[in-house]
């Protein structure tokens, strides 16, 4: 049996290894001054987006592009332009991360080219080839800028292309980028026509208004950026602070300026021409350094929908003091001019701030935008404000189109979970011979899972999306990300809710698709003569084996905090994306050998890769432990072993004791708790009653025969224990806050006076770092070290002092002796779950905007 462990451990460096090898754009090292160069084309590739031209110009207008030109019979004939999409936005793709993508356009409108120079989509890097993403933006050659073009097949009012199978989300954040970015470029060189957008007139107001009442009224917003979001070291000091408004508008204008100020401005105004006041505090300055090269602001815009609006020196006016009463001093402030009809304030608008951030990858220092929106009060426009529809965020066009599968899918999640609610009734009704009731509903939920999950949504979860969502918690959540895969959105809602109801099992051993894909197999190799040649590892090398998988989990996750991408090519550990994004036979050699070995193992063992090599079943299986409802055990499981004979999960111990984390809920030991055929004490306790000729009763709750007088008088029992126990709330709560965040107990003042007082000294230096770390002064790194710190430390502590963990529901009062395993699930899960509790309070209640603005809580230098 020692070569089926090295043939796993063989297998494990097969999948990494194999995962070397990178796509020619994925995360490409883009080169230096690509984004801030004003010589665009010596660091990109301008020829093969716009062919035919021999010439470029320097970087010009806001947002910038480069003019390119062809010399024929001796002149320079200006032939289109060539930009650069992350000089004008900065979508998404599935990553988090924007794709960087070269576009050209002739004088037309029409695009001659388009080139992605870095991305960072891992299904792109060993999945789907390139060469499917490169046929992909080809298809955007010769597409007019001012045309809708959409994902999918034409309709009436937008034209379509073909999408990536399996890339969806990736193909529509590309869409956007492209036609996004041109239309941009459009508009500002005259191809398209500005959009003009309702004017409006104003109220007037003789009363006046404070600082405080404009902020409360949204007629001052703010925009505020951390050291932190531009990658560099925490600070009490904001990066920027800056507050801003809309002048034209009497109510504000006379708080910001006084009556006199705001009249003069007025009389200086043309007609479609707005006044903006922008003030600031922090290390950086929104006047940026283009305004002292040649009069540009390089840093500060307006955008609207999908116009952006930018400044130059004849658009600025001086501020020289803010006159609403209560407002803060600042250290620089400015008014701008927006010079457009296509700008109104009836409808709502941004201020974006580009930020001198470093790119981690290079080491560059390049732009980040951050935007705040803007949207008049409806009390300052005469009427109110217009009927206005916002577009429509991209990942709502996903939701729309598949309307139906999205339907369909959340039924078969909710008859799942329907269906495993009423196992009590199911197993009652199944014997050990005859599972018929329980077996063929989890067939048909595995046939579907395959099929339709699996093959047709594409829905396989992952152990990527964990690590993209636990870095997305850390350093930049965005709903809009997570909502453009509606199914798996959906998917990881209801996995997160039946972890904690019934532990993994609910999703691992029902619905997840490879997990039926490998069970099917092995029961279909069982019915066609194969099952004589089926067995299952012997015990002790099983909980050996076993712990491979939280090790590939937790190197996975170390790994990720070095590298996301690297951690997302060792993830190819997994075989999902073979199975369902990509095709065996479109993956190459390493990937299909360690798919074939997976499957051939399946025909004999039950799901050898759930058991011993899958990540995503050991991130799941942490949480597992704080289950709400365990499977039943009667006291003569505890030398009784007849339900571990028939456990394919191995998930039963010599105590008779069922492991949370292993178990994988094929209810087989809960059809056998109810039945007096196959249950080794109902089995003695039936024939007993038989001998004597007495009744036999039903089954109660806790495996036993049990007299219905019994029953009713243990069912009032219940109800008088219930009431004591409420009127014992306080109690109860009290001794569950003192067990769960105190590590200690009487046991404690054994350890001698040293330990014990490190110990403390400990628990009180966490608890301000943590302070320091939800306040903004510490990054996520230290944060998380110290995490890990104490929580090594709580585990020692407590298998000495309280060694013990609850059996059920975390509200239950049954204990059992913990082992290591158990309580370093516990401890773990129980600190990530307390902070992020803490931390939602703090937040909502305000403590952390007050923590913030404490001199005194900083980490000392």
């Amino acid at each position: 049996m020692k070569s089926l462990h090295w043939l796993a451990v063989a297998l494990l460096m097969l999948a990494s290894a194999a995962t070397l090898a990178s796509g020619r754009a994925y995360e490409a090292p883009l080169p230096a001054g690509l984004s801030s160069d004003p010589d665009l084309c010596a660091h990109a590739p301008c020829g093969a987006v716009l062919p035919g031209a021999d010439s470029y110009s320097m970087r010009k207008g806001r947002p910038p592009y480069v003019e390119a030109y062809r010399t024929k019979r001796g002149e320079r004939q200006l032939v289109g332009y060539v930009f650069l999409s992350s000089d004008i936005l900065d979508t998404p793709g599935y990553s988090g991360q924007p794709i960087v993508t070269l576009v050209g356009m002739d004088t037309r409108g029409f695009i001659t080219g388009v080139e992605v120079l870095r991305h960072s989509e891992p299904i792109l890097l060993l999945g789907i080839p390139e060469s499917a993403l490169a046929s992909f933006i080809r298809q955007y050659v010769g597409k007019y800028v001012g045309d809708k073009i959409e994902i999918g097949r034409a309709s009436a009012d937008a034209q379509g292309v073909d999408a990536i199978t399996g890339a969806t989300v990736t193909v529509i954040a590309e869409n956007h980028t492209i036609m996004r970015s041109a239309a941009a470029i459009a508009r500002q060189v005259g191809i398209l026509q500005p959009v003009r957008r309702p004017q409006v007139r104003f109220k007037s107001s003789k009363a006046k208004r404070s600082w405080r009442a404009l902020i409360d009224k949204g007629a001052v917003q703010r925009l505020r950026i951390r050291t932190q979001d531009v990658a560099e070291k925490p600070s009490a000091r904001p990066y920027i602070d800056i507050h801003f408004g809309y002048l034209n508008a009497p109510p504000i204008g006379e708080a910001i300026l006084g009556e006199r100020g705001y009249r003069r401005l007025m009389d200086d105004l043309e007609p479609n021409e707005h006044a903006i006041f922008v003030v600031a505090n922090g290390r950086e300055s929104f006047k940026g350094s283009g305004f002292v090269r040649g009069g540009i602001f390089d840093r500060i815009q307006v955008s609207q929908e999908t116009d952006t609006f930018t400044f130059r020196d004849q658009d600025y006016l001086n501020l020289y003091e803010v006159r609403a009463a209560g407002a803060p001093r600042f250290r620089e402030s400015a008014i701008f001019i927006v010079r457009s009809e296509s700008f109104t304030p009836a409808h709502p608008w941004n201020l974006v701030f580009l930020a001198n951030s470093i790119d981690t990858s290079t080491g560059e220092r390049t732009f980040k935008s951050f935007e705040r929106e803007y949207w008049l009060p409806s009390e300052y426009i005469d009427g109110g404000r217009p009927a206005y529809q916002r577009p429509a965020p991209l990942w709502t066009r996903i939701w729309r189109q598949r309307a139906l599968e999205i339907g369909l899918f959340t039924l078969v999640l909710l008859a799942a979970g329907a269906l495993y609610a009423s196992r009590d009734h199911l197993v009652r009704r199944s014997s050990r011979k005859d599972k018929r009731l329980v077996n063929w509903p989890k067939y048909a939920l595995w046939t579907v899972s395959v099929g339709f999950i699996g093959f047709h949504l594409m829905a396989q979860p992952s152990i990527t999306q964990v690590l993209t969502w636990f870095h997305a918690i850390l350093f930049d959540w965005q709903w809009a990300l997570f909502l453009s895969d509606p199914f798996l959105f959906l998917f990881w809602i209801f996995i997160i809710v039946t972890v904690f109801f019934w532990g993994r099992g609910m999703f691992c051993g029902w619905l997840c698709p490879y997990g039926a894909l490998s069970a099917l197999i092995h029961r279909l190799a069982g019915a066609i003569g194969l099952e004589r040649f089926q067995f299952k590892l012997p015990q002790p090398l099983h909980d050996r084996l076993k712990w491979i998988k939280y090790f590939v989990f937790a190197a996975l996750l170390a790994v990720s905090f070095y590298s996301l991408g690297l951690a997302e090519r060792l993830a190819e550990i997994e075989p999902f994306k073979t199975t369902f994004l990509v095709g065996v036979w479109n993956r190459s050699w390493p990937f299909v050998a360690f798919w074939a070995v997976l499957l051939v193992l399946a025909i004999f063992i039950d799901r050898p890769f759930c058991k011993y090599l899958c990540p995503l079943g050991a991130g799941l299986a942490i949480p597992s432990t704080f289950r709400w409802w365990g499977l039943k055990r009667k006291k003569e499981c505890t030398t009784c072993h007849a339900c571990a004979v028939g456990c394919q999960a191995q998930a039963i111990d010599e105590k008779g004791r069922i492991d949370p984390r292993e178990c994988l809920l094929c209810l087989d030991c809960m059809i056998m708790y109810y039945d007096d055929h196959a249950c080794p004490p109902l089995v003695q306790e039936r024939k007993r009653r038989a001998k004597a000729g007495l009744a036999l009763a039903r089954i109660g709750a806790d495996g036993y025969f049990v007299p219905v007088e019994q029953l009713k008088a243990g069912l009032a029992a219940e109800r008088v224990r219930a009431r004591r126990n409420w009127t014992q709330l306080w109690q109860w709560l009290r001794r569950e806050c003192v067990d769960h965040l105190l590590p200690w107990n009487r046991e404690f003042l054994k350890f001698p006076l040293l330990l014990r007082a490190a110990g403390i000294s400990f628990a009180v230096l966490v608890t301000w770092v943590w302070l320091l770390g939800v306040s903004g002064r510490l990054g996520p790194g230290i944060i998380l070290a110290w995490w890990l710190a104490w929580s090594v430390y709580e585990l020692i502590t407590r298998m000495q002092c309280k060694p013990w963990v609850k059996e059920g529901p975390w509200w239950g009062s049954v204990m059992r002796r913990a082992s290591w395993a158990d309580m370093a699930a516990y401890v773990s899960m129980k600190n990530l779950l307390i902070g992020a509790a803490l931390f939602l309070v703090m937040r909502s209640a305000g403590v952390l905007d007050l923590l913030r603005h404490l001199e005194g809580l900083q980490w000392p230098p």
